[in-house]
């Protein structure tokens, strides 16, 4: 009996049937197929693993079978996402464009692991994800940036305790690194401490080296002392692993229930987004605005946009320290209050 289409397993890595197995190749395969794991993040693969089985779930409810890929079937898939119709269109609000381009994204990953190939330049695919970016493509909605009076204000939230220290250097560390919230918790103290690591620290007379593995290759990044201990966040990351007595493996872990000792659980990176949302609202800050709007405007991607935005140097240098691969998308991060600060009109004499 065959699986069910949401239950379509991905083809597993082995051997060609005309080669006889062996204990070494056996061995081989097993680490081929680990490697192979490792191929994307573990949150793009449960990502990609909901997008399959959404996509299959609609296939069974429409009678139709999600293999081998069919592009006008998947065309229609896409207009549904955009303009949800039937009896379950109540009950499935419409994606947005960059919603549905991720979906595609999923889909297509996941037939190359099961040997099919979805060709997206179909022009039942293409010329429909087409007209849908026409009609509803909007400007990315921005989260605000946590510039470095907000996040003064921020620090003054926390108490002065273990949790305390460990949170001041995961707002500092991030908002000086320009750090993804990914990245902040993936770093190790040392180098290969542990297997899930994205990265790790080095901490040098005059800064901290942190060595972080992207979606393109390794990069480096400096994160220099600050001007005074209150907001440095190479003295806060020191009192920080000094404290928790850290010295080996995940750098951001959890604290015991009483909030004297670090574990060696790391933080997931929801925690980052949690701690900017806290301490956003224990701060104050955007007190314009109703206490639910202000929160959402915040997210673990704010300390990110706050260096883009609030860094008094050559864009050259924060497209690096972002590990940006152009300068557009460096100014995308770049949400300045004080628009109109370069006045380029004056400029030009009129």
């Amino acid at each position: 009996m065959s699986s069910p289409p949401d239950q379509e397993k991905p083809e597993e890595i082995a051997l060609p049937a005309e080669i006889a197995g062996s204990g070494a190749l056996d061995r081989l395969v097993e680490t081929a197929r680990d490697y192979a794991r490792q191929a994307a993040s573990e949150n793009t693969l449960k990502a990609y693993a909901k997008d399959w089985a959404a996509f299959a779930r609609w296939c069974r409810i429409r009678g139709a079978e999600p293999l081998p890929p069919a592009p006008q079937l998947i065309g229609l898939y896409i207009a549904d996402l955009a303009a949800p119709q039937g009896k379950a269109a109540g009950a499935a609000p419409a994606l947005s464009v960059s919603s549905i381009e991720r979906r595609l994204s999923g889909l297509a990953w996941s037939y190359a692991q099961r040997g099919e190939r979805l060709d997206r330049k179909d022009r039942h695919i293409a010329s429909v994800l087409a007209g849908i970016r026409r009609r509803h493509a909007r400007p990315p909605r921005q989260k605000e940036a946590i510039l470095p009076e907000d996040l003064r204000d921020m620090l003054a939230t926390l108490p002065h305790d273990l949790r305390g220290l460990r949170d001041r250097a995961i707002l500092l560390i991030g908002f000086a690194g320009g750090l993804r919230r990914s990245e902040i918790v993936s770093l190790d103290h040392g180098r290969d401490d542990t297997p899930d690591s994205g990265g790790w620290v080095e901490i040098l007379e005059d800064g901290v080296l942190l060595r972080l593995r992207g979606k393109t290759g390794w990069r480096e990044v400096e994160i220099a002392r600050g001007s005074s201990d209150e907001t440095c966040p190479v003295h806060a990351l020191e009192q920080w692993l000094h404290f928790a007595r850290i010295n080996f493996g995940p750098i951001f872990v959890s604290v015991s229930r009483n909030g004297l000792k670090a574990t060696d659980a790391r933080l997931s990176d929801k925690h980052v987004a949690r701690l900017v949302k806290r301490t956003v609202r224990d701060a104050g800050l955007r007190p314009d605005l109703p206490e639910a709007e202000r929160i959402r405007l915040y997210s673990g991607h704010s300390l990110r946009a706050g260096l883009a935005s609030s860094a008094e140097a050559d864009e050259r240098h924060v497209q690096k320290q972002l590990g940006h691969a152009s300068a557009e998308m460096t100014r995308r991060y770049q949400r300045r209050r004080d628009r109109f600060r370069i006045n380029l009109t004056k400029a030009a004499g009129l």
